[in-house]
């Protein structure tokens, strides 16, 4: 969890959704100043119910409020190597069960499709934190609401013009982990919430005990089992022995305020409904550099053979990748290989690895049907960026805090989605001497369908990527297709 360690104008401004418009922080910088790791030893302020409204109000929303507004596609042609001009700054492949399959018959068998997409992605921040409450804890979070609107975008054969259709609607909210206090219990809290007769006749037939509403523990001080004697734990005399120990019923004032203490692995979490049926959490960070959490420079991306990364690819490790591995690669600056576009047998491709995902590296839209983030790095390359933000969000991590994914029963039946990876960069862009923010994404969803011929699972990749910026900052003819297709 990040936090801002400092607090006062050499922290940055606070920003809250309640803020004006023109205390809002101008830059990336500006939003990220003061931030670093929450550990366990930073101070943790205590929470009084007295100044709930100022908590609130004061929520943080870290990185999270440069999102706010409405981001649109913004498409560019910096890469001359491919000979296809792009028709919209998004790609998405998509693997999906071949017809007449199912997990009982042919296994492996799938169709693949790539296409271009223009995208409107709505950012809301809600106003007021959010109070999670755990009883010694109490966790106030900057909720950010999104709404993202998809539309394909191809050719129609024979005409000049172009057709749009709706593909992808998707809802949901982002979290920034905004305060951690420690909520002790106190005398008022004690006595509105205990729920408990004062005296307590068990306590007074089995231990003797005559007080009200006991708050410690008893500790039975007598060896002989068949005589019993008890007294409270704050009575034991330094070093005595005692043979039994009953727990307190009741909490003390000040119960609760030595820990343990909430200290997540995780800064912001994403919650998204998804029309086809599957809601997902993720949950990550900021990934810094080295100690920086807002880094100089262009986000960086492989080039040449360097680009042959399985965790970036449409092929999977589990479909056989082509042929090619790390320390065999295909390089996807240069055209694709010659048997792309030949007829494959059983000679030219034993085993049938090649045939298998020939389709992919044949499609029109290559490399990015094969690599769908060099159209990222290919929009950068024409580009100035002075700094950015890198965000990385799983719904399945390797260690610590878990999100998750839940389907309905067709998907989970069919095509089960069991992972979700998000990689996420906002960017400072330097164009006609003045800052734009541009957002970056790169969101691979996994499915699993069928399997290979030796039984094993196979995973498979469905990959969006896209560039975005605010309406402003796109050109005039980019700006009125948005305007049309995505209106109101």
């Amino acid at each position: 969890m990040l936090k801002r360690k400092k607090e006062g104008p050499e922290a940055g401004a606070k920003f809250t959704a309640k803020s004006s418009a023109a205390a809002k922080p101008k830059s990336l910088a500006e939003i990220m100043s003061g931030y670093s790791k929450l550990l366990i030893d930073d101070p943790v302020r205590p929470f009084k119910e007295e100044n709930l409204e100022q908590i609130a109000n004061d929520v943080d929303y870290g990185v999270l409020q440069a999102l706010e507004g409405t981001w649109v596609s913004y498409n560019v042609n910096y890469n001359k190597n491919v000979g296809r001009p792009s028709l919209a700054s998004g790609i998405h492949t998509t693997i999906m069960p071949s017809p007449g399959t199912n997990s009982g018959t042919i296994p492996g068998k799938f169709s693949f499709d790539c296409e271009e997409y223009i995208e409107k992605l709505t950012f809301s921040l809600v106003p007021g934190g959010v109070r999670n409450r755990g009883g010694a804890s109490e966790l106030f979070c900057g909720a950010v609401k999104y709404e993202q609107t998809i539309k394909s975008v191809n050719k129609v054969a024979g005409q000049e013009s172009l057709q749009y259709t709706p593909i992808h609607e998707e809802n949901g909210m982002y979290l920034w982990l905004s305060d951690v206090y420690n909520h002790a219990a106190t005398q008022e809290s004690i006595e509105q919430d205990r729920g408990i007769h004062a005296f307590s006749e068990e306590d007074f037939k089995l231990y003797g005990y005559k007080g009200e509403y006991r708050n410690e523990p008893l500790v039975q001080v007598s060896a002989d089992g068949n005589n019993k004697k008890y007294i409270l734990l704050s009575e034991l005399a330094p070093g005595q022995e005692y043979y039994e120990l009953i727990p307190a019923q009741e909490l003390k004032p000040g119960t609760g305020a030595n820990g343990p203490y909430f200290i997540p692995d995780y800064s912001i979490s994403r919650s998204g409904v998804i029309p086809h049926g599957s809601t997902v959490t993720l949950l990550g960070d900021i990934k810094p550099n080295g100690a920086n959490f807002l880094i100089n420079g262009a986000p960086p991306f492989p080039q040449g053979d360097a680009a042959w990364q399985t965790d970036h690819l449409a092929i999977s490790k589990t479909m056989g990748g082509a042929g090619a591995s790390p320390s065999n690669p295909i390089n996807l600056d240069q055209p694709a290989p010659a048997w792309v576009h030949e007829t494959l047998t059983d000679e030219n491709d034993p085993g049938s690895n090649k045939i298998y995902t020939q389709r992919i590296l044949a499609d029109e839209l290559y490399p990015y049907s094969v690599r769908p983030d060099l159209r990222l790095r290919d929009t950068l390359s024409g580009q100035k960026v002075s700094n950015y933000v890198f965000v990385q969000l799983s719904s399945k991590m390797k260690t610590g805090a878990q999100g998750g994914i839940l389907n309905v029963p067709f998907v989970n039946r069919f095509v089960p989605t069991v992972e979700v990876d998000m990689n996420m960069w906002i960017e400072t862009v330097i164009e006609d001497g003045k800052e734009i923010l541009q957002l970056q994404y790169e969101q691979i969803v996994f499915f699993e369908f069928h399997f290979g011929n030796d039984g094993g699972t196979t995973s498979w990749p469905h990959i969006q990527v896209n560039t975005l910026r605010k309406l402003a900052d796109i050109p005039a003819d980019q700006q009125r297709v948005i305007e049309e297709q995505f209106p109101g």
